[in-house]
């Protein structure tokens, strides 16, 4: 997988996000958790090292943080366990035990126990036979969604957490806590990397 493409293609959709004040406190909340002390608050143990391993592999460190180094497993232990009632956690629970079995099936053994060439063949086979979202407008879909399936939405998740993280947002991406004027009608590449929001 290209990571540069990956960013490229999802920095535009997270600078349209807009997330509300408990999504906020969720990634305030896991900044100020050492990872050392991390109890997952709904992920097993087992899930959570799941978790932790596919978004390390989505966005692996280079000379930017990467998944990890934000918290971005936390980030998504949290989504799962706060905004998620009964029926979307027993979802998530069954999508990965899924996701495993069919690890199990086509190499022999659990997603985080396959070879690293085997752990990127599945990630392709699942980016390939994933779902898309739709298009939107202003928020609202276009069009009639189809379903996206689990690993497009673990990875959006993914996505979300680590483009609104801290870390991310001031440091890698540019920031103007306090913007001046506007200059409407300047060249691309005057403009930089993505505008963190």
């Amino acid at each position: 997988m290209d990571r540069r493409k990956a960013l490229k293609f999802t920095g535009n959709m997270a600078a349209v996000a807009v997330a509300g004040p408990s999504l906020l406190s969720l990634l305030q909340s896991c900044k100020n958790e050492r990872r050392i002390d991390w109890q997952p608050l709904f992920l097993t143990v087992d899930e959570a090292t799941f978790v932790s391993k596919i978004v390390d592999m989505i966005l692996p460190r280079t000379e930017t943080p990467g998944a990890l180094d934000v918290k971005v497993d936390m980030f998504i232990d949290k989504v799962y366990a706060k905004l998620y009632d009964a029926n979307g956690q027993e979802h998530i629970r069954n999508e990965i035990e899924q996701f495993n079995a069919d690890c199990i099936s086509d190499f022999g053994n659990s997603f985080v126990n396959l070879s690293e060439s085997d752990q990127i063949k599945v990630l392709e086979k699942a980016e390939e036979n994933s779902g898309q979202f739709g298009s939107g407008v202003w928020g609202t879909t276009v069009g009639n969604p189809k379903p996206v399936g689990f690993y497009r939405s673990l990875k959006s998740t993914a996505l979300w957490g680590y483009f609104t993280s801290e870390e991310i947002g001031e440091n890698v991406l540019n920031y103007d806590p306090i913007p001046g004027a506007y200059h409407g009608c300047i060249p691309l590449s005057d403009v930089g990397n993505k505008w963190s929001l």
